[in-house]
């Protein structure tokens, strides 16, 4: 550029004020809308979920600490080693201990009512971090409590003081002495997960445990040595006890700081969170490709006014300064007003969830609204300046000729880098590479797939067409062959209808079947009710039992408890594995059983199940199969009461958990462990109000334990409802973004087409003649289409079910008719739109305008 070129270019505020006139302008002509409100919708939803992540993660470091009731424990299947009580003490740290273990225990009184309990008992100085907070009865006022429960006395849950009939002042028996229910409990934030802590909480003193006869040999109890002090010391405690457990090889010892705690709240929330932001990245994708038509039309409805402004002497850099500072306006202002919105839209989003986050959230910090606006800007600049840019840099003529397809090789550069831009920033707001990456990966590959297969279509039909001239009508062909005469227009048109479409599709498939089926993978008849530790002369009186109180189904399986030692004769350590679900799981006792007949709910994947065969093998669970590095053909070795049994893997089974049913990790024939110690567990499904079949069968069998998840499957249907109720209200954005690029699809060629149906009427074409070309031109262009969308929904959806929601969901034929009558339908209207003004005005009226 000339010195004289830049002395002459206007300045920054001249400009600055020409382009606020030009933005307000093209407001007025109704221009702008559709880039303003698709750019709203996208930061809205991005927002909304980055508010609420942000808020819950905050939340989550926190108060990490009282989830785990300390800064660091440790937790052993037996007493834990004084060493580690030592060293804390020795580091100066501050210690506290729980005993955690399962008993059945009734209140007092002329008819005692006996529940199964969780029985915690606590050391003085428990909890380390956070506080129990109690209440003097159910309902009443809480406050946190300032020491643990007064010799003599439990603090038990309102479930649990409900059950037994009892009250504060009231009195229960624990194993062989009495006590005096002091409080009850209204939060306990440590208590975890556990099967034992399914059932309702009673909470006692640690020194009084053994007065109660309750702990012996056998005995399945959790032991717990809370570490809490400043993070220097406690990271030297850590290390000390990790280099302890792994040098010492110490058996059913884990260690848990504060990035493990509760690991169960948070994949729960992890998951909520990953869903809603594969909606909130949907929501952004599909808003960019509203930007990216409408920014088309606004381009070519612009053509005309640069070729003007450049006859008149305006720059390219100025011209191109005038365009960028317009967006730039937009952006801000469309991006505040999403960011704005969004934080109203996590707000919803959080009394959605409401029990999934049982702490009080801090405050949302800055970044979520920075990223929003970021990615509005991103969207606008990236996908909305590119096509302007060819007509900042040919000459008028070219403009005035629309010669401009030479230049598009720089719109084509601007929209690569804006693409980048725009992954980096999915990636980001996803919170990890492998999603986000999946997410964009995913969009842009079925954008490439779309548009070739538009493109294939377009050139096949117009080949087909001009070959069988007399095998069309007049309206078909001239209708496919301008649909080719513009396939890039084309192509682009319905590539953008199909992804909308599509994302449509998908929201009502899964709010019907993949909401559906996830609620049906826990139905309301599932078994609420466990028995175990049922002797084996005892199986016969309680199968009689259960069947006289109308329980037949509930079968009685074996239980066998052996430890895994070998695979392929290779000792078992947790040392050989690097996840601590795979330590975990080899460094317990595993629940054997034996049957000849494959369970209802399991489903043999890999192998064959071994059925009546005698000679001894095994049946792995897949997951277990999978985290332990098992596969098919390889040699197990169990040690079942000081004995060894041993067999090759014959078979891979996939369980259905959310069944509620007794399931086993590990089966083997009846003739492989037929002769161990085994005791017997069942489940069945107890109406609310026949609580006495459970309170007769323990006063009958007094050594059997009930077990009642009733309250984790009502816990389950809760989570469900709060998660979906999230994910429809996201949805909502999603659903207005997929109108807007139908719209934007639609309107894209909308100039083009009444500029040729205005040419037919011109040249003598008849209103039917016209408007059978049109008629054509959108019902080819619907149903590709929503033929397209269809497939790519069905594709979609049986993705999400199985991978996501792990469950099977069935081709569903319907969904092709219905994507190609929607396609069909949205673009006649589109259609009819655009032909009732060029039908209803001269000719040469027509012409004009366009």
């Amino acid at each position: 550029m000339s010195a004289a070129s830049r002395k002459n270019r206007p300045g920054f505020t001249d400009t600055f004020r020409q382009s606020l006139r030009m933005t307000a302008r093209d407001w007025r002509a109704g221009e702008l809308t559709m880039l303003l409100f698709a750019l709203v919708l996208a930061v809205a939803a991005l927002a909304s979920v980055g508010f609420l992540a942000d808020r819950m993660r905050h939340g989550l470091e926190r108060d990490a600490r009282q989830m785990i009731a300390a800064d660091f424990l440790v937790r052993a299947d037996h007493p834990v080693d004084p060493s580690f009580a030592q060293e804390a003490a020795a580091l100066k740290l501050a210690t506290a201990t729980t005993t955690i273990f399962p008993s059945m225990i009734s209140a007092t009184g002329a008819q005692p009512v006996s529940r199964l309990a969780a029985i915690k008992g606590v050391s003085p100085g428990y909890p380390l971090r956070g506080a129990v907070r109690i209440a003097p009865a159910p309902g009443a006022a809480d406050a946190p409590a300032t020491t643990i429960p007064a010799p003599g006395t439990v603090w038990l849950d309102p479930a649990l003081a409900d059950a037994l009939k009892t009250r504060v002042g009231g009195t229960v028996k624990v194993g062989t002495r009495t006590f005096t229910v002091a409080a009850v409990i209204t939060r306990e934030l440590d208590r975890g997960f556990g099967f034992v802590n399914f059932s309702p909480r009673l909470m006692m003193r640690a020194d009084e445990l053994a007065g109660t006869g309750l702990i012996g040999y056998g005995s399945r109890v959790t032991y717990r040595l809370l570490v809490a002090g400043p993070e220097a010391q406690v990271d030297r405690f850590a290390m000390w006890a990790r280099e302890r457990v792994d040098g010492g090889k110490l058996r059913g010892v884990n260690l848990e700081s504060l990035q493990d705690g509760q690991p169960q709240v948070r994949q729960t929330i992890d998951r909520a969170s990953h869903f809603l932001t594969l909606v909130s990245l949907l929501t952004a994708l599909l808003a960019a490709v509203a930007i990216a038509m409408a920014a088309h039309r606004f381009a070519r409805r612009h053509l005309d006014g640069c070729a003007a402004m450049r006859c008149l002497g305006v720059s390219q850099w100025t011209l191109r300064s005038l365009f960028i500072g317009e967006f730039l306006t937009i952006g801000v202002l469309g991006s505040v007003v999403g960011v704005v919105l969004g934080f109203g839209g996590h707000l919803v989003l959080l009394n959605w969830l409401g029990t999934l986050v049982e702490v009080e959230l801090p405050k949302p910090s800055v970044w979520p609204a920075l990223q929003g606006i970021a990615m509005g800007l991103v969207l606008l600049l990236g996908f909305a300046v590119p096509p302007l840019l060819p007509l900042t840099r040919v000459p008028p003529v070219h403009v005035i000729r629309r010669e401009i397809g030479a230049e598009e090789r720089v719109a084509h550069a601007a929209y690569g880098v804006g693409v980048l831009l725009f992954g980096l920033l999915l990636v980001i707001a996803a919170g990890e590479w492998k999603l986000g990456g999946i997410v964009a990966g995913g969009f842009a590959g079925g954008l490439l797939i779309f548009g070739a297969i538009a493109r294939a279509a377009l050139w096949a039909a117009a080949r087909y067409v001009r070959r069988e001239r007399g095998g069309a009508g007049v309206g078909w062909r001239y209708a496919l062959a301008s649909l080719e005469r513009r396939s890039g227009a084309s192509a682009l048109q319905i590539t953008a209808l199909g992804i909308g479409l599509m994302c449509l599709l998908l929201i009502a498939m899964t709010r019907n079947d993949l909401i559906a089926g996830w609620r049906n993978a826990t139905p309301p008849d599932a078994p609420n009710q466990f028995l175990i530790d049922i002797q084996p002369d005892q199986r016969p009186g309680v199968a009689t039992y259960l069947k006289q109180h109308g329980q037949a189904d509930a079968a009685l399986s074996p239980m066998v408890r052996g430890r895994l030692i070998a695979i392929n004769g290779k000792r078992v350590s947790p040392d050989n594995y690097q996840k601590a679900d795979a330590k975990r799981l080899v460094d317990r006792e595993f629940n054997l059983s034996y049957q000849t007949e494959l369970p209802s709910d399991n489903r043999v994947v890999e192998g064959d199940w071994f059925g009546t065969n005698e000679k001894p093998q095994v049946s792995i669970e897949q997951g277990l199969a999978k985290t332990i590095n098992v596969k098919l053909g390889d040699t197990l070795r169990f040690d079942v009461a000081g004995l060894q049994v041993e067999g090759p893997v014959t078979s891979v089974r996939k369980l259905d958990w959310n069944s509620f049913k007794v399931n086993f990790f590990v089966l083997m024939p009846p003739a492989a462990l037929a002769d161990f110690p085994a005791t017997f567990i069942t489940s069945f499904y107890l109406p609310p109000n026949q609580q006495a079949l459970i309170d007769g069968i323990v006063a009958q069998y007094p050594n059997v334990t009930a077990i009642d998840t009733a309250p984790i499957l009502a816990q389950i249907q809760r989570t469900l409802a709060q998660v979906i109720g999230a994910v429809q209200f996201l949805f909502l954005f999603t659903l207005a973004a997929g109108v807007l690029v139908l719209y934007a699809a639609l309107a894209g060629t909308r100039d083009e087409r009444m500029r040729e149906s205005a040419l037919l009427r011109a040249l003598g074409a008849s209103h039917k003649q016209v408007r059978s070309v049109q008629v054509a031109e959108f019902v080819a262009v619907g149903a590709l289409a929503g033929l397209m969308a269809a497939l790519g929904a069905q594709a979609i959806g049986y993705v999400l079910a199985s991978r996501v929601f792990e469950f099977h969901i069935d081709f569903n034929p319907w969904l092709l008719p219905a994507g190609i009558v929607a396609g069909v339908a949205c673009a006649g209207v589109g259609g009819w739109l655009s032909l009732r003004r060029v039908l209803a005005r001269p000719a040469l009226q027509s012409l004009r305008d366009a």
